[in-house]
């Protein structure tokens, strides 16, 4: 009976976010608690949630201090130059934008919230891709990719739900993971390499100026490009060579909707100051100097403090990214309800021999193997809160039962998110799309053959590496 109860549990919760009947939260909090009574604990609810709350205070501090941090690095400007060298680094070549493309993505990734990543790269990136005729799903595709990748950071979703979910420290997730998912970026990196050269040869000899009347004629507008025409109607040249030997007007370097050079919050003065933070930050988190919870709140605290030393100001940049910090430990919280029901009311347990007992005997050893390959579908037909509060607290429990440890099976839970971030369940993904003027059909098809190829290179750098 638990073993369909809880079955229908998930099964229920699923449904409701996926068909948008209910939120994550709401979900998460009300079908487990209306199963536990069910179930005849209903009196006991309150023991699983502070357990579960108890247990999960950590994750929430650790994703509302990293949510703060890096949003007001990205107000203070920290990335600024960055996102500057790579639009002069692209200059007219298709490769090198496509390139540029991944790298941004990438770089901007780094606060861990999907939807400002791709407003900061389409914002940037989409003048180019326009006025040279280059497809617009490359961009995309690339983006999503690599900030799939990026998105297993610990305090992107992906790790901390895992770490929720499995009650598990997220640094021992992710840090032994580090050298299969610098595998999968390299990769997505290499793909954008090829993706451009495929430009490129398409494209052919192309002219500005021709762009720029054509686009005049067809009234597209331009998202943060400049007015001016071509400089002398020089050519860029495709299929061999350097590829370039155009510029872009300059006013196109300074096109950038979402990192405007002009923002009242910039401290150019304090540039190396916050650099050097994030640096020491970051190394501290990989060296686990200290827990990465006490890490960014410590950080967040220090960059406030120095980069807003009057307290309107403080309390604006909190008010800023007050939403972000809510809605994700929320979430966390939340989901205390969702794990403490399934546990406590043993639920998990009989789900769990049921799996273990359906799975071939020759398998139960290859459970972290199996759990990377099935990450892949089951993240791009569920949501993340789906995925993680839901299926893989079970393929835990199967993997105990074969001697693979839960750390094992975390870590390979990851595998999927390089396509995740294409699924129709993930709202950032119809900002990409809404922004980069590409319907979402187009985008699917162009990017689940490369994602779902990305992810296995990371299953893959797993395994050779030992991790998985």
């Amino acid at each position: 009976m638990l073993t369909i109860l809880g079955f229908a549990m998930i099964a229920t919760f699923l449904v409701l976010i996926m068909l948008k009947k209910m939120s994550p939260i709401a979900a998460l909090v009300l079908i487990p608690a209306l199963f536990c009574v069910f179930v005849g604990k209903g009196a006991k609810l309150g023991d699983y949630v502070i357990d579960g709350v108890t247990g999960l205070a950590p994750t929430a501090a650790m994703l509302m201090f990293a949510i703060v941090y890096f949003g007001v690095m990205i107000d203070v400007g920290l990335f600024d130059p960055i996102v500057r060298g790579i639009l002069k680094f692209c200059k007219a070549d298709p490769l090198r934008i496509v390139v540029g493309t991944a790298l941004l993505a990438a770089i901007v990734s780094l606060d861990g919230d999907g939807s400002t990543t791709f407003m900061i790269t389409v914002s940037a990136m989409y003048p180019l891709y326009k006025r040279l005729k280059m497809s617009l799903v490359v961009m995309t595709g690339v983006a999503a990719m690599a900030n799939g990748v990026m998105n297993t950071l610990p305090w992107g979703g992906p790790t901390a739900r895992a770490a929720t979910a499995l009650k598990l420290d997220a640094s021992d997730i992710f840090v032994p993971m580090i050298p299969a998912l610098a595998m999968g970026l390299v990769f997505v990196i290499a793909l954008s390499y090829v993706l451009g050269r495929r430009e490129r040869k398409r494209l052919g000899v192309l002219t500005l100026d021709e762009v720029l009347v054509e686009e005049k004629e067809t009234e597209t507008v331009l998202v943060g490009a400049g007015s001016g025409s071509g400089k002398d109607g020089r050519r860029t040249t495709g299929g061999s060579g350097s590829g370039t030997d155009a510029d872009l007007p300059e006013e196109e370097d300074e096109g950038l909707q979402g990192l405007d050079p002009n923002r009242p919050t910039l401290r150019p003065k304090l540039y190396w100051f916050n650099a050097l933070l994030t640096v020491t930050l970051l190394t501290a988190m990989i060296m686990e100097w200290l827990p990465i919870p006490v890490l960014f709140l410590l950080g967040a605290a220090t960059a406030l403090t120095v980069n807003f030393p009057h307290m309107p100001d403080q309390k604006a940049r909190l008010g800023a990214h007050a939403e972000n910090v809510l809605n994700v430990s929320g979430m966390v919280f939340a989901a205390a309800v969702f794990t403490g029901v399934l546990q406590g009311t043993g639920m998990v347990d009989h789900m769990a021999k049921w799996l273990v007992d359906n799975i071939p005997d020759g398998m139960g050893p290859h459970m972290a193997f199996v759990t990377g390959i099935l990450s892949i579908p089951l993240t791009y037909f569920m949501s993340n809160d789906g995925f993680y509060f839901g299926i893989l607290p079970v393929l835990a429990e199967a993997g105990q039962a074969h001697g693979v440890s839960s750390l094992e099976i975390a870590r390979a839970s990851l595998i999927g998110q390089p396509l995740h971030m294409s699924s129709p369940l993930v709202p950032a993904v119809y900002v990409l799309v809404g922004m980069a003027k590409v319907e979402f059909g187009d985008h699917t098809r162009f990017v689940v053959k490369w994602a779902a190829l990305t992810s296995l290179v990371v299953l893959g750098a797993g395994i050779l590496f030992g991790i998985i």
